[in-house]
């Protein structure tokens, strides 16, 4: 069967590329203007095509809403709808796709590099500007894949004797299919490197300890978190969750007798209306748990990460894992939103707390188990990037240099050394994917070790470079942060 796909970019092809899979024949179209990158988009993973034709649809869940932040940039309103996806798409129960780019070459099979979204658990899709794969497929020779996965209740029920991590079973049978098709693509299965930022990036981190036996992947790549840096349910508080939000449709034991089965009937907005109602205590202000989110089950999600790190329980695989300098400057936005304002030494150690020094600690733990690993913190601030005048670097800002989109989300260029850093950063995540164990050293880059300067600081001052230090001066202080969590 053939089918196309429609995006949020206009398919006007000079050519068609077909492939085929075991979804049968996948119809690809030139990016305009992307110099001979050919885009595949909206390609199921797990579920067979529908009709002749497809629209790719987001995954279920509520979009957010624009805040009327004090002294936004201009810019704000444009970075924030495309980040935090404010959107009318369609949205379907049918929505596991991903989307493929890569640049026609002569060159021998491709790495490929996979990247899962962010979002809280409760919201994200791959249908933005901000994920565009084609700059960077074609400045470094390597196939961008972005994949959706269902979130909130859809993604994380937390159901008695089921799964309760569907959301995170979806990202594994992505990177099955990849694995099984990406050949007529022109990459490689044997160099599959997954990334992923915020929730994505944690369940990056998940993934090596679900699956240290049979990782399937090469190389991992973690934007802004950890296994240690958000909470997850326990069985018996999903449970609550779960039953709570049942409840709220019309389905119990009383009425119904099957909750599961009555839940299936109903409509999705019945669902989604009904999970949004669960209101979970808040426990801490800079970043509100969500209901719907990973539930210890043994299997994908643990609830002891801390002692499994310190055992050495994970897949030995590279993994390059970081965070910015200021995280804090987008959570502001949110808490904002929300009434509560925090003092500038709660926003340092939320910083810290979450996103420094749980990548600290599972670096160093990797490091001491020689299983390669290396650290980045990113700093730049650059205008086209800019929520408010103090926002710096922000959560997600550094993907702009990655993905190389900020200039067609906002309308401002880019300057020359925001281009510059870019490169330079792209050229760093290149070398890692094309060669997990060896690319980022041949970059200059150094393994992390907790006793030297191996920390690579990114765009500090807004230079166009890396430079490395020391986080010997942080153990104390981490000490005391991480035993809270």
């Amino acid at each position: 069967m053939k089918f196309a796909v429609l995006w949020f970019a206009p398919l006007i092809a000079a050519k068609v590329i077909s492939v085929s899979t075991q979804n049968g024949e996948i119809i690809g179209h030139d990016v305009p203007g992307s110099q001979g990158v050919v885009e595949w988009l909206g390609v199921p993973y797990a579920q067979p095509p529908v009709g002749d034709l497809r629209e790719s649809s987001d995954c279920i869940y509520t979009p957010s809403s624009l805040v009327d932040y004090p002294n936004k940039t201009a810019s704000f309103d444009r970075v924030f709808e495309s980040f935090t996806t404010v959107n009318n798409h369609t949205q379907s129960e049918d929505c596991l796709t991903l989307n493929i780019w890569s640049k026609v070459s002569h060159e021998p099979l491709k790495p490929v590099y996979i990247h899962f979204y962010g979002g809280r658990w409760t919201s994200g899709t791959t249908n933005t500007k901000f994920y565009n794969g084609a700059s960077f497929a074609s400045s470094e020779e390597i196939i961008v894949i972005t994949a959706n996965y269902r979130m909130n209740i859809f993604g994380f029920p937390g159901i008695p004797n089921e799964s309760p991590n569907p959301g995170l079973q979806d990202q594994r049978l992505a990177v099955e299919w990849v694995k099984k098709n990406i050949h007529g693509f022109g990459g490689d299965p044997d160099r599959i490197t997954i990334s992923g930022q915020s929730c994505g990036s944690a369940s990056v981190d998940y993934w090596a300890y679900a699956y240290r036996d049979e990782p399937l992947v090469s190389g991992l790549i973690s934007h802004s978190g950890t296994a240690l840096s958000f909470p997850v349910n326990s069985a018996e508080v999903a449970a609550s969750h779960w039953f709570n939000a049942s409840a709220k449709a019309g389905c119990t034991s009383e009425s119904e007798g099957d909750v599961l089965a009555c839940m299936r009937r109903q409509d999705v907005d019945t669902i989604r209306d009904a999970a949004a109602s669960v209101k979970v205590p808040t426990t801490n202000p800079a970043r509100k748990a969500p209901a719907f989110q990973p539930t210890v089950d043994g299997v994908t999600v643990f609830g002891n990460y801390t002692a499994l790190s310190a055992e050495g329980k994970f897949a030995r695989i590279p993994y390059l894992l970081g965070h910015n300098s200021n995280e804090a400057g987008f959570y502001k936005v949110a808490t904002y939103a929300q009434g509560s304002t925090l003092t500038d030494k709660a926003w340092d150690d939320f910083n810290m707390g979450t996103f420094f020094c749980p990548s600290n600690l599972e670096a160093a733990d990797r490091a001491r188990r020689h299983s390669p690993v290396w650290r980045f913190q990113y700093n730049a601030d650059w205008e086209n990037t800019r929520l408010y005048p103090t926002s710096g670097a922000y959560h997600g800002s550094e993907l702009n240099m990655i993905y190389g989109e900020s200039a067609a989300i906002t309308g401002i260029p880019e300057s020359e050394p925001q281009l510059l850093l870019q490169g330079v950063m792209r050229r760093a995540w290149g070398a890692f994917v094309r060669d997990p164990r060896r690319g980022l050293s041949e970059v200059g880059w150094p393994v992390y070790d907790p006793h030297g300067s191996t920390l690579v600081e990114l765009g500090l001052d807004n230079k166009p470079s890396a430079e490395f230090v020391s986080t010997e001066d942080t153990a104390e202080r981490c000490a005391t942060l991480l035993a809270q969590l």
